[in-house]
């Protein structure tokens, strides 16, 4: 069994983001979870679907709606700053320490 490849994934729990493909295009919420080992985050908001529980016992059914997980190339980070979608850059401050930067805008998006 082939083991899944895990990239780097430049976006962050809690960044606000766009989804930029599917049925929730252009929706923006804030990532609830991120599962890099299959290159997927959870949006608030966003990828409802609706799933059956059963109890077996009383052989009942609930339909419960949840927040399914989208792929990372479906979402893009939008700049705190400059308030536009775009793409993850990397800037190294004079101390060493590596953070993530707007492409645009060239500002900030982690808090140094």
């Amino acid at each position: 069994m082939k083991t899944p490849v895990r990239h780097r994934m430049e976006i962050r729990k809690g960044d606000l983001v766009q989804v930029i493909a599917g049925k929730s295009k252009g929706h923006k919420g804030r990532i609830k979870a991120v599962v890099p080992l299959k290159n997927r985050v959870i949006v608030e908001g966003a990828n409802w679907v609706k799933k059956v529980s059963v109890d077996r016992r009383s052989q009942t059914r609930d339909f419960i709606e949840l927040e399914a997980p989208l792929h990372r190339s479906n979402v893009m980070l939008v700049c705190p700053n400059c308030k536009q979608t775009t793409r993850v850059g990397h800037k190294i401050l004079p101390n060493g320490k590596s953070i993530r930067a707007c492409k645009k805008c060239g500002e900030m998006v982690d808090k140094a």
